[in-house]
């Protein structure tokens, strides 16, 4: 097992897939470019990672699948598994986030809240408390889950007072959701 630091670097490293995987088992479909992270990891010699994943994916929860990974794998998976249990367990996500990435999965949460989805409700609370724990643009955008959850769409509203990396994410997000919404 890696040192706690190492642990950690690791979790931080890997945060946005351990967060989609979670998404996706929690509301198939939520995640749009699952398919793709997997194919770019797969791309990149995780072969045994998607492998395990995709098991999780298809419900498997079993432990015994830790035996057949390395260390690195098996912190992702782990985290994974923990985070299935208790959404609080999941690693932060960086508060200077690739906006692309982060913008679908966030959208996904909430266009299932919104449906009553009580599991997305969940992780996107929890993703909130983390983003406010931030501050700055993050904070702000944990602020405005809930008028998104509840309909607002006004982009004006939504991104005042953000940096334009905040910005940038928020229209993101509101894009996502419009497709969402529109299917």
């Amino acid at each position: 097992m890696p040192q706690p630091e190492l642990q950690e670097q690791i979790l931080q490293t890997h945060a946005g897939l351990i967060h989609r995987v979670v998404m996706h088992c929690n509301n198939p479909g939520s995640v749009p470019d699952m398919e793709q992270v997997l194919q770019m990891a797969a791309d990149n010699d995780w072969t045994t990672l998607v492998t395990a994943i995709r098991d999780i994916m298809s419900g498997n929860r079993e432990e015994s699948m830790l035996l057949l990974l390395d260390d690195e794998d098996r912190v992702i998976v782990e985290s994974i598994l923990r985070g299935l249990q208790d959404p609080g367990t999941l690693p932060s996500l960086e508060t200077d986030i690739d906006s692309s990435m982060a913008a679908p999965g966030i959208a996904g949460l909430i266009h299932a809240s919104r449906n009553g989805n009580a599991q997305a409700l969940q992780i996107i609370g929890n993703m909130a408390s983390q983003m406010l724990e931030a501050g700055g643009d993050m904070g702000i955008l944990a602020g405005r889950i809930r008028p998104l959850v509840e309909g607002e769409r006004d982009a004006d509203k939504l991104t005042e007072k953000m940096g334009d990396k905040g910005q940038k994410l928020m229209l993101e997000i509101i894009e996502e959701l419009l497709k969402l919404e529109a299917n």
